[in-house]
């Protein structure tokens, strides 16, 4: 039977990056778990078309519920604190999408056997062969390096075929669309360009090396239902930034 390309997805193996703000739902801070449902649901229904789906949630929800007390600390403590959140919100994934049937494991940069298995490439990538869901958690396991450059490293060292980075809008725009009525919305970027007006969608470092290894990334709303998919297949708003805007 012929597949409906209006609904094949355009990527066979992708990396999703959740900010952790996303998680915190209408929150000050902390994780809601209604809100992480609703991401798992949308992770879910990927896996079913066979994408193979691997992620990196950040930990600004909880690292927010802390961060008065780390303001007095060394930045390396203080980014070790935020890797352990992005673990905590891992753990709440993982349990969402077993919930709902999805098989997942959770690697961790920091050795925790009891909680994650170690981060270990060969083996997460049997997992996606398998059709399971890998959670990457604790960064990259050093400090000085944000999510963001943890996704695009991923996203790298599992060959996938696209970085999609789940947040709040609809995609990059040339000012703040939340503070800005005028802003307007890019359909597609260079990496340069992203760098040379400062937008700031992730940071320098995750640019620059998904530049180097020719993995494209895609903006969006995660807080869209349904808008992973439909991204995925080609549809909805979002914002691709490439090597070129061909």
């Amino acid at each position: 039977m012929a597949t409906d390309p209006a609904t094949t997805p355009n990527y066979k193996r992708i990396l999703l990056k959740v900010s952790g703000e996303v998680l915190m739902g209408d929150q000050g801070f902390g994780i809601d778990m209604k809100t992480v449902e609703a991401v798992a649901q949308e992770i879910a229904e990927v896996a079913k078309t066979g994408v193979q789906l691997c992620l990196v949630i950040g930990g600004g929800n909880i690292f927010r519920g802390v961060s008065k007390a780390a303001a007095g600390m060394e930045r390396a403590s203080a980014d070790y604190m935020g890797m352990l959140a992005t673990v905590m919100n891992a753990l709440a994934m993982q349990s969402a999408l077993e919930r709902i049937g999805v098989e997942t494991r959770v690697q961790s940069a920091i050795p925790m056997a009891t909680v994650a298995e170690p981060l270990i490439r060969r083996r997460a990538m049997r997992h996606l062969q398998k059709g399971r869901v890998v959670i990457f958690a604790a960064g990259t396991g050093n400090p000085f390096f944000t999510t963001d450059t943890a996704a695009a490293l991923r996203a790298a060292e599992m060959g996938c075929d696209a970085l999609f980075k789940g947040t709040s809008v609809d995609g990059v725009y040339t000012a703040d669309p939340k503070k800005d009525a005028s802003a307007q919305r890019y359909d597609k970027l260079t990496y340069l360009e992203v760098l040379s007006k400062d937008l700031r969608v992730m940071d320098a470092s995750a640019i620059s090396l998904a530049r180097e290894s020719g993995i494209p990334i895609v903006v969006f709303s995660i807080r869209k239902p349904g808008e992973l998919l439909r991204v995925l297949t080609g549809h909805g708003v979002h914002t691709v930034i490439a090597e070129d805007r061909d």
